[in-house]
């Protein structure tokens, strides 16, 4: 119980720290040699690409919220038929776990995005799993299926050795300490996100890409075919989307935005992607800080608008952050410890007996997965007709 309760506040205050440390020393830039990116030709004013949702595969914090093949089949086939999704990211850690899955969306019709993320090990460990899962993705790409390939997510913060401390928690505490050396930080940085780009090109032969932090992380985009990012920005107006998005197509190629959403409060928005950092880790069960209100309205207005305004770009790709967060359940009669609210997930995850650890559970859709599945609804019968 204590690891799970440290890995969630790691996840809960890791992009805030970084963000303050980052702004203080100016840790983005440009970084590391040019490399062996494919200047593919980005799309603008015709719509998106591909529109996607993400899909995490993990071992889960209990045998109930553990990924299953079961689950994962009736799962991608809600994201195709009901939420109308062209695309599935699937991302996280376990090369089986990962390959079933995309495996499963190859034979739905889906266009893959396969992104492994395993992090807090090795660096030799996390290159391999990513080798091993780029095979795979290269059999179903010659195979015929629609596939694009990223070698991981934010660097900085998941894999050790380039900032301080073995785990995340560890890396986070020297973040809140002040104990990165930012110039080390950065060349380290860019060796292994070259090092991760040489080894998909290795045993992928398809389009490569990234998943980088918005303003953090900032690699040599010619090392890839597209340019990822992940996208948590807030703006009063739409021009302020397009403004900042525009900053990113200067590579002069496809933009993915591989992550992008909200949370279910009022507010949530305006956090510019901590939404998430509004659980009490330290009471037992965890609980909502402060007397938040509960909004589903709030998150589909948001998600709805960034689709829109991907959509007016024409840019290659939105992934919708994310389908399903499990480990966070929905308790609609106990605001307190509504996690769900804290979550990013269009679907909400419900208990049959909520103070069991044991109890089955099941997903409902939010009012932001029906925003979603009427925009890819449309879009699809447009691109169709």
């Amino acid at each position: 119980m204590e690891e799970t309760k440290g890995i969630k506040q790691a996840k809960s205050i890791s992009r805030a720290q970084f963000l303050a440390g980052a702004a203080a020393v100016g840790v983005a830039g440009a970084l590391g040699p040019a490399g062996q990116g494919r200047a593919a030709e980005p799309r603008h004013g015709r719509g998106l690409r591909r529109r996607g949702v993400v899909y995490t595969v993990g071992e889960g914090e209990t045998p109930g919220t553990a990924w299953n093949a079961r689950r994962m089949r009736a799962d991608v086939r809600a994201i195709r038929d009901d939420l109308h999704a062209d695309t599935i990211d699937v991302t996280g850690d376990g090369v089986e776990r990962l390959t079933a899955t995309a495996a499963e969306a190859a034979e739905r019709g889906l266009h893959i995005w396969l992104q492994p993320t395993l992090g807090d090990a090795p660096q030799r460990d996390i290159l391999e799993h990513l080798a091993e899962t780029g095979r795979f993705a290269e059999r179903l790409r010659r195979q015929g299926a629609g596939v694009d390939f990223s070698v991981g997510c934010e660097f900085w913060l998941f894999v050790p050795g380039i900032l301080p401390g073995e785990t995340v928690l560890e890396r986070i505490r020297n973040l809140q300490n002040g104990t990165v050396d930012w110039p080390r930080a950065q060349r380290r940085l860019a060796d292994f996100t070259a090092k991760a780009a040489k080894t998909g090109r290795s045993v992928f032969k398809g389009n490569l890409s990234y998943a980088a932090a918005q303003s953090i992380d900032d690699p040599d985009w010619n090392l890839f075919d597209i340019v990822g990012i992940d996208y948590y920005s807030y703006f009063p107006e739409r021009s302020g989307y397009v403004r900042e998005l525009k900053r990113y197509l200067r590579w002069g190629k496809p933009l993915a935005i591989t992550e992008f959403g909200t949370c279910a409060y009022v507010g949530a928005p305006e956090t510019a992607g901590m939404g998430w950092d509004v659980v009490d880790y330290d009471k037992e069960p965890p609980e909502i800080k402060g007397d938040l209100v509960r909004s589903e309205r709030v998150q589909a207005d948001y998600v709805g608008e960034l689709l829109d305004v991907f959509e007016s770009m024409g840019l290659y790709a939105a992934m919708t952050f994310e389908f399903l967060t499990a480990d966070a359940p929905h308790r609609p009669d106990e605001p307190r410890l509504d996690l769900d609210m804290a979550t990013y997930a269009l679907t909400k995850a419900i208990k049959d007996r909520p103070d069991d650890p044991a109890s089955g559970w099941h997903w409902e859709p939010k009012e932001a997965f029906h925003a979603v599945a009427r925009r890819y609804g449309a879009a699809g019968h447009r691109d169709q007709g």
